[in-house]
């Protein structure tokens, strides 16, 4: 078989794959539509699992039966779980090199400042960047969360736009459809809601790119709205990766395992015990009494039995786990005594002590940069046919672009003397120095500012000039 006809045998099977599913759904049989789709939730709920302290496997520990000598049950000693935070850890250090400053958006068509600037002001309204280190937090703890972009009409009657992260943490099940080249067909997002009578009911939403079903669970079957898709495209962005902590899961269970095995060993052992020969134990001060007299008789002797430390080894192990967690996950080892020593540091070299997480972060961004092209997108997609129809046309001229910001910033001294050698050499317009400084920040309105002092300036050089040529001035 040739490469041209097995490249069409999988066209047609992923085309005949997606045309199953549209047919099922129009016929209203959602249960077997869903079938077709990829389920997230299954390896989201493992992944949590992992995550939320509460369920960590060390908290499955027992407490230690007590036994007499003749085997009788007398009481159950506690037995510490102490589970240990790792995961939430270097989950919020990896959020906070990719989305610790929002991502900075840029225009890059001409004549389309008015359609960029009411791009801005959506994001905005939107609360956009919030909900975009939400979604991360939610994807780096359980592998896939998504930004639902829901558009509605308000009360006032006009369209309105808000932003819904689905996430199994909030009871959101997440399912898919992608083609062969892993392209986004079909979304599906089941929850449950609590209706008259204190019923519960599960909803499924399915969103292609120009239909939505609402689908409602009945007691037989479904009940299923079809919409058209006002926006053109299915309103979702959807973040895939393996968890923030993948690869040092094993590591984490070891050392909070010896954490509450010393923890035990501490209870029993930390605190002094008195060692007393027999021929004084009835000299002993009472447990009510206050006297701390002990009359020795021939022969007795009081001491106190001590347990100086941890054996050497075991504390190397502590040290050589909590290494291996932090850099095999790509986290740096951030802690007040650490970032103290970071104080007179400049940005470049905080960058360079923070490689780790910058590595990590980089490499996020190779699928994070597909996901913010999609944002805007989807936004300029929503501007034009949901929220702005008649200004349609200036929307798709609109072409924008982004930068993914540092979370520490820049050495803007160094950079403004840079851009200022650059201007004042001639290699820089005088509109690039004033959009790269960074104590502008409207570089537009910076401009026209500049063009109006200029203008009055202009003015009261003429008017001098003209005072000069009839002997006014002085």
């Amino acid at each position: 078989m040739g490469l041209f006809n097995v490249v069409t045998n999988e066209v047609k099977a992923a085309v005949g794959y997606q045309q199953d599913f549209a047919q099922l759904l129009a016929s209203k049989d959602v249960t077997r539509a869903i079938n077709f789709m990829y389920d997230h939730s299954i390896a989201a709920t493992q992944n949590l699992l992992e995550y939320n302290v509460e369920s960590h496997k060390i908290m499955k520990r027992q407490d230690k039966p007590i036994y007499d000598k003749k085997g009788n049950f007398l009481r159950f000693q506690k037995r510490w779980k102490i589970p240990i935070p790792y995961q939430v850890f270097i989950n919020e250090i990896a959020l906070v090199f990719l989305y610790g400053r929002p991502v900075k958006w840029s225009q890059e068509t001409e004549g389309t400042d008015e359609a960029f600037e009411s791009y801005g002001k959506f994001l905005k309204e939107i609360r956009f960047d919030a909900h975009v280190r939400e979604a991360k937090r939610a994807a780096g703890a359980e592998g896939t969360a998504a930004i639902l972009w829901h558009t509605y009409r308000g009360d006032d009657g006009k369209p309105k736009c808000l932003l819904n992260v689905l996430c199994k943490k909030n009871k959101d099940e997440i399912f898919t459809i992608k083609d062969q080249y892993k392209r986004l067909k079909a979304f599906a997002w089941g929850y449950s809601l609590t209706e008259a009578g204190s019923k519960t009911v599960y909803h499924l939403d399915i969103y292609t790119s120009d239909t939505i079903y609402r689908c409602k669970r009945a007691s037989v079957g479904w009940e299923v709205l079809v919409m058209q898709n006002p926006v053109g495209k299915i309103p979702v962005i959807l973040f895939e990766q393996e968890p923030e902590h993948d690869g040092v899961q094993p590591m984490i269970e070891r050392t909070e395992s010896m954490e509450s095995t010393d923890a035990d060993v501490n209870d029993r052992f930390a605190n002094p015990a008195m060692v007393a020969t027999a021929e004084i134990l009835n000299s002993l001060p009472k447990s009510e009494e206050d006297a701390k007299l002990y009359i020795l008789k021939n022969g007795g002797e009081v001491k106190y039995l001590t347990w100086d430390e941890a054996s050497e080894s075991k504390k190397n192990e502590y040290e050589r786990l909590d290494k291996h967690i932090l850099s095999k996950s790509f986290t740096p080892n951030i802690d007040f005594d650490n970032m103290k020593s970071l104080g007179n540091l400049s940005a470049k070299a905080i960058r360079k002590v923070m490689l780790l997480a910058i590595i990590k972060a980089d490499k996020r961004k190779e699928t994070h940069d597909g996901y913010m092209n999609r944002v805007s997108n989807l936004a300029l997609a929503i501007l034009g046919n949901v929220m702005d129809y008649p200004n349609k046309a200036k929307y798709e001229a609109l072409k924008v672009g982004h930068e993914f910001q540092e979370p520490f910033g820049e050495d803007v001294s160094e950079l403004l003397a840079d851009i200022s050698k650059q201007y004042n050499d001639g290699a820089l317009s005088q509109q690039t120095y004033v959009e790269m400084s960074y104590l502008v920040k409207n570089a537009k309105l910076e401009m026209e500012r500049i063009k109006q002092e200029q203008a009055e300036a202009m003015e009261k050089q003429m008017a001098l000039n003209k005072m000069d040529v009839f002997g006014e001035a002085e």
